[in-house]
């Protein structure tokens, strides 16, 4: 099961960054692992799929594991590097997931290096909150999020999308996919949040290449582990879920995400 889950992304052709040859990467920078350690935690992954790209290594916060983000998804390999386990570990005293903070670090941290010229803004003058969030123009969850975009605003929150077509980026047959293609065009727009508004609701944008951060941002997104739209990500990195009315979203907000 976990080497299926590993593998899914590659064998399904998402995202290349996620399957990049990662067999003489540089240890994971800031981590608190040693080199040799990180070394043998690849070695582990690698032992389930060669080419997944391991993008985090921590220690893990119960003792004989690390925690390892990779292709989306958060693993625990234990220091000897005798096993791998996927899925939620949770602290039965105090009921926390064990993997949320790790997680939201990672999305704080990899969020921070997309500017705000490479997102659409809509944005109040002084915001209190901003979030992050992925989207695709044709879905439609995304089209009734961003109907209350004024009312986002009005609260003070700042809504910074980045794009996520869910049809991926190619087809079977190697072709752009249609929403890819779309989300392009208004990434390419003279005035993008025009373009964008009118997308959300039906109308299609004017063909427009350009150099776009489109495959950039959906291949940031599978590193996220985002897995469908909208996906929206508070300042501290957490998930705030995907479709949400102001009130809940401000809500979630005031409590930290």
């Amino acid at each position: 099961m976990l080497k299926k889950l590993l593998l899914a992304l590659c064998i399904g052709g998402l995202s290349l960054s996620a399957c990049a040859a990662d067999n003489d990467a540089a240890p994971v920078a800031g981590s608190a692992v040693p080199p040799a350690a990180q070394q043998m935690v690849r070695q582990a992954i690698r032992s389930l799929a060669a080419n997944v790209q391991v993008d985090s290594i921590e220690p893990a916060p119960m003792p004989g594991f690390y925690q390892v983000i990779a292709a989306g998804q958060m693993l625990y390999v234990s220091t000897d590097g005798k096993y791998a386990m996927h899925g939620d570990v949770l602290d039965l005293q105090s009921k926390h997931n064990l993997g949320d903070d790790a997680w939201a670090r990672f999305r704080k941290a990899e969020l921070a290096k997309v500017p705000a010229s490479e997102r659409i803004v809509f944005a109040p003058p002084n915001p209190k909150y901003t979030i992050s969030v992925f989207t695709d123009v044709n879905c439609g969850f995304c089209r009734a999020l961003h109907e209350h975009v004024a009312a986002f605003n009005k609260e003070g929150i700042a809504v910074e999308y980045l794009a996520w077509p869910r049809e991926g980026l190619v087809t079977t047959a190697g072709r752009p996919t249609p929403t890819y293609t779309e989300m392009v065009s208004v990434w390419c727009a003279k005035d993008r949040k025009a373009a964008f508004t009118a997308a959300k609701e039906g109308h299609a944008p004017a063909p427009a290449t350009c150099t776009n951060p489109v495959k950039d941002q959906f291949n940031l997104g599978v590193k996220l582990g985002v897995n469908g739209t909208p996906a929206i990500y508070g300042p501290d990195g957490r998930v705030l879920g995907g479709y949400v009315t102001p009130e809940q979203l401000l809500q979630a907000l005031k409590r930290g995400g």
